[in-house]
């Protein structure tokens, strides 16, 4: 049996501009407690104009293959950015927030806002796992590439993967919890711990985690056709006013919630 989720499956910015297809598969049961899932993104814009693709962050460690750019991707806190042309292929494997650390060994913190090649993160057959899945062309037979690697290398259990999972849970699940406080309150885990286990195995903070889950579901809601009330949207994630939502959308999504919505209009507009 699957675990449940433990991050957002939202983050694409600007999902329905057909610029690219994405495929996800979830882990399977025997690796699901440290992988959330896998993807696949493919496109071919040959003859069309290049197209810039975002997603903002989550709090995950992604191993990504890539001709040229196969690394294992530490969380970004900012929007990732990254112009799609021409044709190609990326496949992506998302950890749970935590799920990384059993196989790296190190504080995750170390990996914030940076990367590093297969070969450091796994020696030579980290090198030889990233050739094997670039010379299949079949989505189902790379992610199984990558289990079989990833399953050989399987860790021990790890209580504070579990601790950091019954954290995320929560914050998706319940919109009233606001503050780190209301965590520790809820789980029973004082703030103090909270703060120095997310710094070592997710590589952020709780607060910044719980922040960018309701920004992830405000540009769903966006996205979705949001009636333009930014006052009920901003209570309806947690804030205590419309101001400082605004502020934090604006911030990580590059515009305010009123850009976005009028974007994304514009361009269904163009695509009818």
């Amino acid at each position: 049996m699957q675990p449940p989720r433990t991050t957002s499956d939202q983050g694409v910015l600007d999902p329905r501009s057909g610029a690219m297809r994405l495929t996800r598969r979830p882990a399977s049961e025997d690796l699901a407690t440290w992988v959330e899932r896998h993807w696949v993104v493919r496109w071919d814009l040959r003859g069309r104009e290049p197209h810039l693709q975002e997603t903002l962050p989550h709090p995950c460690v992604n191993l990504v293959i890539q001709p040229g750019l196969s690394r294992v991707y530490g969380v970004g806190t900012e929007r990732f950015e990254v112009l799609l042309e021409g044709r190609g292929q990326v496949v992506g494997t998302k950890f749970r927030p935590g799920g990384f650390h059993p196989f790296a060994g190190f504080p995750i913190a170390e990996l914030t806002d940076a990367s590093i090649s297969l070969g450091e993160a796994f020696g030579p057959e980290g090198e030889a796992l990233e050739a094997a899945v670039l010379a299949s062309a079949d989505a189902l037979e790379q992610i199984a590439l990558v289990e079989a690697f990833l399953r050989a290398r399987r860790p021990a259990p790890d209580p504070n993967v579990d601790a950091v999972a019954r954290v995320t849970r929560l914050l998706l699940a319940d919109p009233s919890v606001q503050r780190v406080e209301d965590i520790s309150a809820r789980l029973g885990i004082p703030a103090r711990t909270l703060q120095r286990l997310f710094r070592r195995y997710v590589g952020v903070s709780p607060k910044w985690v719980l922040q960018r889950y309701r920004l992830h579901e405000a540009a769903e809601r966006i996205a979705d056709g949001h009636d333009g009330d930014w006052a009920r949207l901003a209570i309806d994630l947690g804030y205590f006013d419309q101001a400082h939502f605004i502020k934090d959308f604006k911030a990580l999504v590059g515009r305010s919630p009123a850009e976005y919505a009028a974007e994304l209009a514009g361009a269904t507009r163009r695509a009818a």
